[in-house]
Order: C-alpha cells, then sequence, then structure tokens
C-alpha cells in the first residue's frame, strides 16, 4: 500500500495509521494549571520537541499552540522531547492572539511575553515570580513574538544576556524562563 501511495519501496521498520484523539479544550487543560507555557508559530519539530521536554522537566502544567506551529506529534519533535509530548498536556489555541489572550486572561492568567523589546521587566522580577498563574508565551523563531501579541500582554519579560550576544533560540529561553518561573520555582 505504501509503494502504491508513494510509487517508490519507502518502509525502513514499523509503519502505523492511527486515529488521534480528540485534543482537550483550552480550558479542561488549565482548569488545576498555574503554569503554561503558549508557543506562537513555532515551526521547527526539533525546537517544539525542546521546549516540551523542558516543560516537563521545568514544572510546567500545559503547553498551548497556535495552529501555525509545528505538530508535536511529528516524528522529530515526538523523538527530541524523549517522549513527553505524551506527558504534558497540550492542545491548539485559537489563530487570533487577541482571543487566546482574552480567554487565558479570563481563565486567571498573567501573560507574559518573552521578547527582545527595551521597556521589559527581568526575567527575575519578584511580582512577575509571584503571579498565581501565568502564561509564558514564546514565539517563532527568527521574528519572535507579533507585535499585537506582545502589547496584549501583562509583562514583557527579557532574559539578559551577556559577551554581546543578542538572544538565545526558543528552545534555550523556554528552558531558562520555565527554570526561573516553573512550579519548581515556587
Amino acid at each position: 500500500m505504501l509503494t502504491q501511495l508513494t510509487g517508490f519501496e519507502l518502509t525502513r521498520g514499523m509503519l502505523a495509521c492511527l486515529h488521534r484523539k480528540e485534543l482537550p479544550t483550552v480550558e479542561e487543560i488549565c482548569i488545576n494549571a498555574s503554569r503554561v507555557a503558549v508557543l506562537e508559530d513555532v515551526m521547527n519539530p526539533t525546537n517544539i520537541g525542546a521546549i516540551f521536554r523542558s516543560a516537563a522537566a521545568l514544572g510546567m502544567d500545559a503547553v498551548l499552540l497556535t495552529s501555525a506551529c509545528s505538530d508535536p506529534l511529528y516524528r522529530r519533535a515526538s523523538r527530541v522531547s524523549m517522549g513527553t509530548v505524551f506527558q504534558v498536556p497540550w492542545t491548539y489555541l485559537d489563530r487570533d492572539s487577541g482571543k487566546w489572550l482574552s480567554k487565558l486572561k479570563s481563565l486567571g492568567f498573567k501573560t507574559a511575553a518573552m521578547a527582545l523589546k527595551e521597556d521589559t521587566v527581568n526575567i527575575n522580577n519578584p511580582l512577575l515570580m509571584a503571579e498565581e498563574k501565568l502564561a509564558i508565551i514564546l514565539g517563532t523563531e527568527g521574528d519572535g513574538l507579533a507585535d499585537t501579541t506582545i502589547d496584549g500582554c501583562d509583562y514583557t519579560v527579557k532574559i539578559p544576556m551577556a559577551h554581546g550576544v543578542d538572544s538565545l533560540n526558543v528552545a534555550a529561553a523556554s528552558a531558562v524562563a520555565f527554570w526561573q518561573l516553573g512550579n519548581n520555582s515556587k
């Protein structure tokens, strides 16, 4: 059947076809959560997998993704995550950042945009760390978060850099943010 579909023999081991369970709603994911990661348009499956692994290890309750993000169940993402895409609750958000930001806020979350802007708070800001419910929002590789997303957030947070380095990869930035702001730091 694979040969008929693709036109050439491709099998390199196990092949399966599965029906996916319906994803939970944002409300179901967030009902008992105090720390969630929000990924806006993160397209690289390796970064998705690394972010899920950090989320699992560093105290995040869930991961929420915009529809432009790479699929967490993509083979590369699930492999890099070391299987944590099957442990950390996750779902997709509405396309419109205004809608999903409003939804998070209605669920009691303060929102923290991780962004390279001048008017920011430091990642170890006591007010930020004391928030009861916090959504840590990370953006796509290269462009980062949309300006409308940053403008709609309660905080804009920057990780201080040394040696003239301007930024971290989104997966590395997520690990720093989750370590500092995740449930393990409370």
